[in-house]
């Protein structure tokens, strides 16, 4: 409770009491066990943004993208696991034991390591970077790195050198006035079937690394689900 009580100081939850969370229901549905510390900050504070940048994944998200229980925590493991398969991109992780549970505003994805799986509590925070090969990791739970990261007692690399340079708050996520339609899902793709028809369509293509997004963004809407 120790670093629940250092964040709310740092940066108060809102002061209307969020919606009830039914933990049972979501780790049924996740088929997991979660850590306390994230029970605790997910029903003090809901879901929303720290320090209008850190997106944390919530039960109740107002998007699909930014639900626990939502699709990304999948796909984004799936991009991981097949650089992780081709050495294509660095990932210091073995896929299968990061679980995505935050994004931030420049397209950074905080996970948990979960590993090992049946000690929640003990699990590790890592952050990748969005456009390059650094990843961080940090030695805690995730309650006690918003915590280091909002007192600017950690750096981590990938966030802005002005992320504290105004007062810390938190911003309550607010619903959409309309609908996301969720995309239609695809299976995992060889990127060297991606990469041999975007040759033979005239892109200029890497050898190596991780595939263009506009690359990647063309095959799909050639090769729709």
């Amino acid at each position: 409770m120790t670093d629940l009580s250092d964040l709310i100081r740092l940066c108060p939850p809102p002061h209307t009491q969020p919606e009830p969370i039914d933990w049972d229901r979501v780790e049924a549905e996740l088929g997991m066990r979660l850590p306390e510390d994230y029970k605790l900050l997910a029903s003090a504070y809901g879901p929303g943004r720290f320090g209008d940048y850190i997106g944390i994944h919530h039960p109740h998200g107002v998007t699909p993208y930014s639900s626990l229980t939502g699709p990304m925590p999948a796909r984004v493991r799936a991009y991981l696991q097949d650089d992780y398969d081709h050495g294509s991109y660095p990932v210091p992780h073995d896929p299968r034991h990061l679980f995505t549970i935050g994004a931030t505003d420049n397209g950074e994805y905080l996970f948990w390591i979960t590993d090992p799986e049946d000690s929640p509590d003990t699990w590790r925070v890592a952050v990748n970077e969005a456009r390059g090969p650094q990843w961080f990791t940090f030695d805690g739970t995730l309650t006690a790195f918003l915590t280091s990261v909002l007192g600017g007692t950690i750096h981590v690399p990938q966030f802005p050198d002005g992320l504290l340079d105004r007062p810390v708050e938190f911003t309550p996520a607010i619903p959409l006035p309309y609908e996301i339609q969720e995309p239609p899902t695809r299976g995992s793709v060889d990127t060297e079937s991606i990469r041999d028809w975007a040759r033979s369509n005239g892109f200029q293509v890497p050898p190596r690394g991780r595939l263009p997004r506009e690359i990647r963004e063309a095959w799909e809407e050639a090769h729709p689900a």
